[in-house]
């Protein structure tokens, strides 16, 4: 969430008249910030995490399981012990991969965020210490909560805004910031930022926002399913008749407040790239892995208190923020707004921006709607025709949040009204220019994943992403597909065990073309990376091997295909048949190496020894065995834990002991209990730096 405003808010009438301020501001500070650091290299490597956790609380005479609201405290005790160890660290030396992590409050009461003390190297000894941190940080966490209370990483609470008690303390489902049926204010973070922007969203869209997630239909489920806990007579707010007029829809589950989404917990990786150009390529590369790793840590099955017939979170969260007025979303033809907007402005990236050749215009298929007055400023200050279409395209928005005391702001120091419209652009990746004034270089922040229930996955989902983007440069690897591509994986990735039972589309070859150097001054690198690449390959039965070296340009629709997950992360074999002792043989080949070879491949280019080999081995085993169904995911356990309880229905109502008890077993999977029980189809055969709580 990063740092917090201090200063008045506007209600939304205000922030209108000073939208096109915001923005003009926004971008004069950020072509200062491009014109001081469009031009630095050598940034060495430096990434890191972000964990998000829900504090439950526990009351076992009850079976009940409820968000404790305690955020505020326990952030002011967290902070309390960081500033006092922050001291001893520096008196005493100790090194950056030993410092105490950093708290952080998001938008639920509930929630925590948490990041590495430092950041994190390239190093092998630096990954070995990510699934350590995250111990670290959530016995940190423990320490300074109640005892009845824990930090759990869960993406979304079942029961949040079902009737009854889902928050400890209870408070009554009304309030004037989300005037939501189901969610009380209380529930929202009481920094002035949090309720001005969920009520902004309102005020500006002119509704209530408006999520419906289909429900899933068990056998005891009624046909049409509609919904008997929605309030449809409350007259207390204008917006009560949005449900009336439609906008809860039969056979959904419905939710209308901002609470939904960004209530929900994610984990996001940030890296620091040696220049602009690196970063804007990871930044292309690691968008069409977005929707496969959507699916891959798919963890929220349920809303409100129902099963759903959807594994991920990522369309409810768009919904939640989704500030676009009936003439933007094309329900009124265009008269008072600027704008067609397709999308939320939390949604999948729509625009590549490389100059890499690799990079075709053909790949930015999609119509990009963009402020031409906002790319012309930027080309004329010389920034080149993508970069200025992608800042032209996020600058369509208008600020949600503006504080009087920041409204004027020295250009060439501040980067606030910049960070205004970037920062409420929440996309599956973020392109990040350096803070001013500070030495940290271009990054870039890949948004997609659900967070899963213990260390050892967090770890491993992020170690894997890590040691793919070296891949990605050492290996030269090419995984554009069309931005449309992207978007219809995104919408397959929410669907119920599409890890599984979905195909996604995937570039089949992956290798950009090498350009084969004569140069007598040229290094061995680039052989280097060819040589990695060709060994991804399995030779055929005359000894050859599959040519790294693109064939002459084709048309993209011949460059993709339909995937499985399991394809994408494991390889795909053909069958191939050859001649030996005039019987005909069948054998096997490679067709596409798979994201997890890659990996291994990669390792195969350092000096890595055996032990931490081994270790970098099982977060492999455990991306490999989600891809192929031999371990579920989050979702599916889930579901099929809630199914399985003696108490449910086949209603598809989450009851609150079976939530109750739902919770207590993540909590236990979480202090590395269970993973060979109740978790062993999980978790299953996994070993992990288990957290134990003290």
């Amino acid at each position: 969430m990063g740092l917090l405003s201090l200063g008045t808010p506007l209600p939304w009438k205000e922030v209108q008249k000073h939208a096109d301020h915001v923005r003009q501001h926004g971008i004069q500070q950020f072509l200062h910030i491009w014109k001081n650091t469009k031009d630095k290299r050598g940034n060495s490597l430096l990434w890191g995490d972000e964990v998000e956790y829900m504090v439950v609380s526990y009351d076992d005479e009850n079976k009940s399981a409820l968000l404790s609201l305690r955020q505020a405290e326990i952030l002011m005790a967290l902070e309390e012990n960081e500033t006092r160890q922050r001291k001893i660290e520096d008196e005493l030396g100790i090194g950056s991969g030993q410092r105490i992590p950093t708290f952080h409050p998001e938008y639920g009461r509930y929630m925590l965020e948490a990041t590495p003390g430092y950041p994190y190297t390239a190093s092998l000894e630096d990954l070995l210490n990510v699934e350590l941190n995250m111990n670290r940080r959530r016995e940190i966490a423990k320490q300074h909560m109640l005892p009845h209370e824990f930090p759990i990483t869960l993406t979304s609470f079942p029961r949040l805004g079902a009737p009854g008690q889902f928050t400890d303390p209870y408070y009554p489902p009304t309030g004037n910031a989300s005037r939501s049926f189901f969610l009380p204010d209380e529930l929202i973070n009481p920094h002035a930022r949090f309720p001005t922007l969920t009520a902004n969203i309102r005020e500006r869209r002119g509704s209530k926002v408006a999520m419906n997630v289909p429900i899933f239909k068990d056998k005891n489920t009624p046909t049409p399913f509609i919904d008997p806990t929605i309030p449809y007579d409350r007259n207390l707010y204008p917006e009560d008749a949005n449900a009336r007029d439609g906008a809860a829809k039969p056979d959904h589950i419905y939710m209308d407040s901002m609470g939904f989404g960004m209530g929900c917990c994610c984990l996001q990786i940030t890296f620091q790239a040696t220049d602009i150009d690196e970063a804007r390529r990871l930044y292309d590369q690691l968008a069409p892995l977005g929707p496969i790793f959507l699916a891959l840590t798919a963890a929220s099955p349920a809303w409100r208190g129902y099963l759903s017939d959807q594994d991920c979170r990522w369309n409810v969260i768009a919904g939640s923020v989704d500030d676009r007025t009936e003439e933007e979303r094309g329900l009124k033809p265009l008269k008072h707004q600027r704008f067609a907007i397709p999308k939320s402005r939390y949604d999948s990236i729509d625009y590549y921006i490389s100059q890499s050749p690799e990079c075709r215009p053909e790949y930015n298929d999609i119509e990009l709607v963009k402020d031409d007055k906002i790319k012309s400023t930027l080309t004329d200050a010389g920034v080149d025709e993508k970069l200025a279409n992608h800042y032209a395209h996020l600058f369509i928005r208008d600020p949600i949040v503006v504080f009087s005391e920041l409204i004027d702001q020295d250009d060439t120091t501040s980067s606030d009204h910049f960070e205004n419209i970037q920062s409420t652009n929440w996309q599956t990746m973020r392109f990040k220019p350096p803070p001013p004034g500070t030495d940290i270089g271009w990054r870039v922040e890949f948004r997609s994943m659900e967070i899963q229930i213990t260390d050892f996955e967090n770890a491993a989902f992020a170690i894997f992403i890590v040691l793919l983007t070296r891949a990605i440069l050492s290996f030269k690897l090419n995984f554009y597909i069309p931005i449309s591509k992207v978007d219809r994986n995104m919408q397959v990735a929410h669907r119920r065990d599409a890890v599984i039972d979905e195909k996604f589309y995937f570039r089949k070859d992956i290798f950009a073309p090498v350009c084969h150097s004569h140069d007598a001054q040229s290094t061995g690198s680039e052989t280097a990376s060819e040589d990695a690449s060709t060994s991804l390959y399995s030779s055929d039965a005359n000894g050859s091997t599959d040519s790294v070296v693109s064939p002459p340009v084709k048309p993209v629709e011949d460059e993709y295909d339909l995937f499985t997950i399991d394809e994408i992360i494991n390889g795909r074999k053909r069958k191939t048949t050859t001649n030996e002792s005039s019987s005909d043989v069948e054998d096997e080949m490679d067709q596409f190496p798979g994201l997890v070879k890659l990996v291994q491949s990669y390792l195969d280019s350092m000096s890595v020894d055996v032990e931490t080999r081994c270790t970098l081995n099982e977060y492999l085993d455990l991306i490999s065995k989600r891809a192929s169904g031999e371990l579920y995911t989050a979702a599916r356990w889930i579901r099929e834990f809630i199914r399985g309880h003696p108490k449910y229905q086949f209603d598809s109502v989450v009851g609150s002991v079976v939530n109750y008890d739902l919770i207590k077993t993540v909590g236990q999977l979480t202090v590395g209990n269970e993973w060979d029980g109740a978790g062993e189809k999980l978790l299953g055969g996994m070993t992990g730096n288990r957290y134990r709580s003290s």
